[in-house]
């Protein structure tokens, strides 16, 4: 911090279990993620090449060791792990986790239909080797999954080895947690965490409003993803109640 002020409320620190930041980055240059890096690094844990991004990348490898090297886990969006497993092609996608020496990998089903034990089996297998999220929710917005069903998947899938469940909400925060309007279903979040602890759990929160909502009901150091690179910082002023939808959330109450 550039100079001291009182009543900031106390941050995790790097590497984090909890209070994490995932950031989508959705085919940034080179040039761009240095920059990000450069502002930002110490506000972020987690980059994921959103969607099936990582296909078309210009300098994979180049950027996948940039973030490596400072100290972020990095992996391929769900997407491109369901467009092997719908091509089956799991022992080819394992393969590429390797050839790109991926620390961390994604396991999710929000596009395909997928055997909840066969995705579970592939979360085994991948926890063997790297760090596994796995991510509970539909992509499409016809498909309301009941707040049993999201306990009873993320309980597996954790047992299975994932590090975190990823709570789906998609790039535009519009579907799986969250209502088509982007407002957080509070019903189905709080009835998640009354089985499920707060810090094995990354919510999807691209909107300003949701990131509000969670810290509000959880305080800084909730996990948050799929985060623009241009709200990295905006987002950790919401964290430490310096900017207004906070800003009193961490003062003694006068």
């Amino acid at each position: 911090m550039n100079f001291h002020l009182p009543f900031i409320p106390k941050r995790t620190t790097s590497p984090r279990n909890e209070g994490l930041t995932m950031v989508m980055d959705k085919g940034l240059s080179i040039n761009e993620a240095k920059n990000m890096l450069e502002s930002s690094t110490r506000y972020i844990d987690i980059v994921k090449l959103g969607f099936g991004t990582a296909f078309l990348t210009e300098n994979l490898s180049e950027k996948i060791k940039l973030y490596k090297d400072a100290g972020l886990k990095v992996y391929f969006g769900g997407t491109l792990f369901e467009a092997f497993i719908e091509r089956d092609m799991f022992n080819d996608y394992v393969e590429l986790v390797d050839k790109y020496e991926l620390n961390t990998v994604e396991v999710s089903d929000g596009s395909i239909e997928l055997d909840h034990d066969k995705k579970c089996e592939y979360i085994r297998i991948l926890a063997k080797k790297t760090t596994v999220l796995s991510e509970i929710g539909s992509k499409s917005e016809d498909v309301l999954i009941p707040p049993y069903k999201w306990i009873e998947m993320m309980d597996k899938e954790l047992a299975a080895g994932s590090w975190k469940v990823i709570a789906e909400a998609r790039e535009g925060g519009n579907v799986g947690i969250c209502r088509d309007t982007g407002e957080v279903r509070s019903d189905l979040i709080e009835e998640i965490l009354t089985k499920i602890p707060k810090e094995r759990i990354l919510w999807e929160a691209p909107q300003k409003s949701q990131q509000v909502w969670f810290i509000k009901l959880l305080g800084p150091n909730v996990n948050l993803g799929n985060i623009a690179p241009n709200e990295i910082i905006p987002l950790e002023c919401l964290r430490l109640g310096l900017r207004g939808d906070t800003f009193f959330n961490f003062l003694p109450k006068k």
